[in-house]
């Protein structure tokens, strides 16, 4: 292959010499021969260089790679190492979320079954307050039933009022629906203390009039039910004051029992001249806790009756009691007389007892003495002779 260059100059010399002849054609020729085999040679170093130049970056590609390889393996090998480490901290993390989420959800468990076992508890609390409050609901409904019939509201007011006396008074103290001297028979007469005439309850109530107050829809009728309220009240304390007041069989003030502390209530706060006639009539309207308090200060005063009836029991009690004591007393003085004889003779008998110890003692603390053996004669030591004994007291008192 011509290099160009020298393709150029020889183009451009046979182009000055126009084609002269032979010979030139033949240095031409050779020429062309020269430059070709120069332009081969170089044409061969160049890609022999090319060529040591292709190995060189070979060889620094190959040595790249191999640093590559050997880089991108300890990068494995880290990824590695770290990828373990990873998956065991994610083990660890996720064993521990699976004991914290299993032991979250056994109590989570736990306090449902037992926040379950308390409603159901509250639930048959409920239950039971239900059944009490349809029970109640009934009582209310028969309570209704029995208010809206006189004949048997009376005997409700009658009930409740026997109810109150029989359990504050004894049995001899009461007695209902009594017939007095006129033929009329009050709901009670309950028996004073000290010989009095005994005091009449009546238990009827009218109620007629007071329902129809407080179901009234409208003011008018709220106004027209109590003006029939007040009207069947003072027609009630005038019947009370005319039947039940006899003088010297019942006692000149009677009581009017009102079933209801709200009614009671509402009598002493809107119908005060209700209130004022049946005072003048001598008639005291009485709620519940009233004729309670009531009969509890006739049961003292019938109590104390009964204990001034019998003080002069009480006294002869009291006068064989002190009779009783002045016997004691006699008898208790005789036998401290004889304790202080005894005593006299106790000391005595100790006294001798401690002379007797004495001498005991000192009787025990004499010493007996010999004769001593150098004293008596040989012959008496050889016979067997020996002197007698003699006492020496040591102490003497």
């Amino acid at each position: 292959m011509i290099d160009p260059a020298l393709d150029t100059l020889l183009t451009s010399t046979l182009d000055r010499l126009g084609g002269t002849g032979p010979a030139l054609a033949l240095l031409l020729a050779v020429l062309i021969l020269v430059f070709g085999l120069i332009s081969a040679r170089r044409s061969q170093a160049r890609q022999r260089e090319a060529a040591s130049l292709a190995e060189l970056r070979f060889a620094e590609l190959l040595k790249a790679q191999t640093e590559m390889q050997g880089r991108v393996a300890a990068m494995a090998e880290v990824f590695g190492a770290k990828q373990s480490e990873t998956n065991q901290a994610i083990n660890t993390r996720l064993d521990g979320l699976t004991q914290r989420l299993g032991q979250s959800i056994s109590e989570q468990t736990r306090a449902t079954h037992e926040n379950l076992r308390r409603l159901q508890e509250r639930l048959a609390v409920i239950d039971n307050a239900q059944t009490n409050i349809q029970s109640l609901a009934k009582d209310v409904v028969g309570l209704q039933a029995i208010l809206s019939n006189k004949q048997t509201r009376g005997a409700f007011g009658q009930s409740r009022m026997e109810t109150i006396i029989a359990d504050a008074l004894p049995s001899g103290a009461y007695q209902f629906q009594a017939q007095l001297a006129s033929g009329v028979r009050p709901d009670c007469t309950i028996r004073m203390p000290n010989g009095q005439p005994p005091l009449v309850v009546d238990a009827k109530f009218p109620l007629e009039a007071w329902n129809a107050m407080s179901d009234a829809r409208s003011p008018e009728a709220a106004k027209i039910a109590a003006q029939q309220f007040r009207r069947d009240m003072e027609v009630h304390i005038r019947d009370i004051s005319e039947k039940y007041l006899i003088a010297g069989e019942t006692q000149d003030t009677a009581f009017l029992f009102v079933p209801s502390e709200s009614i009671f209530a509402s009598i002493h706060e809107n119908f005060e001249a209700v209130v004022q006639r049946a005072h003048r009539a001598r008639v005291v309207i009485v709620s519940p806790s009233l004729l309670m308090l009531s009969v509890q200060v006739l049961q003292a005063l019938l109590k104390d009756q009964r204990m001034r009836e019998q003080a002069h029991v009480i006294q002869g009690e009291v006068a064989r009691l002190m009779d009783d004591l002045t016997r004691l007393d006699d008898r208790v003085r005789k036998l401290h007389g004889h304790f202080t004889s005894a005593q006299k003779d106790v000391d005595l008998i100790l006294t001798s007892t401690e002379k007797l110890t004495r001498r005991g003692a000192r009787i025990g603390e004499l010493e007996f003495e010999t004769v001593a053996a150098l004293s008596e004669s040989p012959d008496a030591v050889a016979e067997g002779r020996t002197a007698p004994p003699r006492l020496r007291v040591v102490d003497e008192d």
